[in-house]
C-alpha cells in the first residue's frame, strides 16, 4: 500500500516539473504559449 502512495506521489511530481510539455501535447497548442500563461503574474 505504501509503495502506491509513493508511486502517485512521484507522479505528480513528475506531472508538475513537465507540466508545459504535458499541457502543450494534451491541448495542441504550442509549448512556448503554455510557459507564458503559465509563467504570467498572479494577479
Amino acid at each position: 500500500m505504501l509503495w502506491i502512495i509513493l508511486l502517485l506521489v512521484v507522479v505528480a511530481v513528475v506531472a508538475y516539473r513537465f507540466r508545459a510539455p504535458l499541457l502543450a501535447k494534451i491541448l495542441g497548442q504550442p509549448q512556448s504559449r503554455i510557459e507564458r500563461r503559465l509563467n504570467r503574474p498572479k494577479r
